[in-house]
């Protein structure tokens, strides 16, 4: 019997800890696209007027040293603002469903982690690098 001692190749690799931070791409790109999509949707609000609909708006209110704001009258929106929004609204929807329901967070709860963990893993997804539009290296660049 030989008892000669394996090589490096070898020898079975040593496993790795699970790192629910280890993010697969996909996961990552889709939580980009979700973040581009949202501040799409908030550049159009931003452009928009306040209602979809026309609307009268209504006078400010002062009743008994409390006060309301007013609104001033709304054209609504034109119609292909508000099919372009709903798009964006669609896809912002999809998207954020597979971030939700994709396949790491289970790979995640098998190996583990569970309860705070998960969240802070689900948490740390939003400022992964590559899951961010701009990461603060980016606007140092920028300026």
């Amino acid at each position: 019997m030989s008892t000669a001692t394996p090589s490096p190749e070898q020898a079975p690799a040593e496993e790795q800890p699970f790192d629910p931070l280890d993010f697969p791409q996909k996961l990552r790109d889709a939580q980009r696209r979700a973040a581009e999509l949202y501040a799409e949707i908030r550049a159009a609000q931003a452009r928009l007027p306040w209602s979809r609909e026309p609307h009268e708006g209504w006078p400010a209110v002062t009743d008994r040293g409390r006060e309301r704001e007013g609104r001033e009258p709304s054209p609504g929106w034109p119609a292909a603002d508000a099919a372009a929004y709903d798009e964006l609204r669609a896809e912002l929807l999809e998207v954020t469903a597979y971030v939700q329901t994709h396949a790491w967070w289970t790979t995640c709860r098998d190996n583990g982690v569970q309860g705070p963990d998960l969240v802070a893993a689900r948490q740390a997804l939003k400022t992964a690098k590559g899951a961010v539009p701009l990461a603060p290296d980016d606007v140092d660049t920028a300026a």
